[in-house]
């Protein structure tokens, strides 16, 4: 039986444009946010840099995660995924449940980063931060398959670490900063401004306008100029 493509997988920086010409950040000062929006997502683009809890080894193989779970396009700059990470860790960030198989958000972060790290080096001589994509896939994929196991782990399932750690706090991080809002075309929180058209294929005025595959360059020019006057 074929072995899956990892949900990572795929160059980013060849995506579709999907809502030309938007930018959630012009909604900064006008009526779709208010006080509390704003503060939270400044807040937020601003994250303290560097790691506070993790080790500079840990610290490494979460960037090298985050580079491969969420690849980034180079036309722009990246989110600051490990900041926003471990800045969550720091701030003591919960989403009030845990499997009882894992640890602490914080214990379950420094177990499956060493663990990661020492399954590199048993298999490769090197430390994961430090080996080729197509490894740190490799090694990604077996932790996602349940594949990777002993001493290192301490009992701690690495399908569970991959799935309920690594994806869940890295694509959250991603899809909450305004750099991914504009490539969905999500018009931040709703409120104060609220959503009205609620039925499917429809969308309130001050919500992004989609492209289509088979827009022609006049309906892109449109959608485009549409979007840059979207607050």
């Amino acid at each position: 039986m074929a072995r899956r493509a990892p949900r990572w997988s795929g160059d980013m920086s060849e995506r579709i444009r999907r809502y030309p010409g938007y930018d959630v950040m012009s909604k900064r000062d006008g009526p779709s946010w208010n006080d509390a929006t704003r503060h939270a997502i400044d807040a937020r683009r601003a994250p303290v840099r560097g790691p506070r809890l993790l080790t500079q080894e840990q610290w490494q193989v979460l960037c090298a995660a985050c580079a491969r779970i969420v690849p980034q396009p180079t036309d722009r700059p990246p989110v600051p995924l490990p900041d926003l990470v471990e800045g969550r860790l720091f701030e003591r960030g919960s989403d009030g449940y845990r499997d009882a198989r894992l640890p602490a958000p914080l214990d379950a972060y420094r177990l499956g980063l060493d663990a990661l790290d020492v399954a590199a080096r048993e298999r490769h001589d090197s430390g994961f931060a430090a080996l080729g994509g197509a490894a740190q896939d490799a090694l990604l994929q077996a932790a996602q398959d349940g594949a990777l196991d002993g001493p290192a782990w301490k009992g701690m399932p690495s399908a569970l670490f991959f799935s309920e750690r690594l994806v869940h706090d890295i694509t959250s991080a991603y899809y909450a900063d305004p750099v991914a809002w504009n490539e969905i075309g999500f018009g931040g929180p709703a409120s104060p401004r609220g959503y009205v058209r609620m039925n499917f294929n429809k969308r309130d005025a001050w919500e992004a306008a989609e492209a289509s595959d088979a827009s022609d360059s006049a309906d892109a020019r449109r959608i485009e100029e549409k979007n840059r006057r979207v607050r």
